[in-house]
């Protein structure tokens, strides 16, 4: 009986790390950003935003002048 059990053991640890083996390698497979370059990437995106509004206000500024003097 306890040779049995241990078997069972044995086997359910095998398992365990054959799960763990194949998750390591699927997550290994995928693309995974660090948080420093989200980061960077995220207020390269708030600054081209606002770069993006000035821009807009500037040319309706320009738009309300030129229909002003037409």
């Amino acid at each position: 009986m306890n040779s049995a059990a241990g078997t069972l053991a044995g086997m359910g640890r095998e398992a365990r790390e054959s799960t763990r083996q194949r998750f390591r390698e699927l997550v290994g497979d995928m693309d995974f950003v660090s948080r420093e370059e989200f980061d960077a990437v995220k207020e390269m995106a708030a600054t081209a935003r606002e770069e993006a509004e000035a821009l807009k206000k500037r040319v309706d500024e320009l738009e309300t002048k030129l229909t002003a003097k037409g």
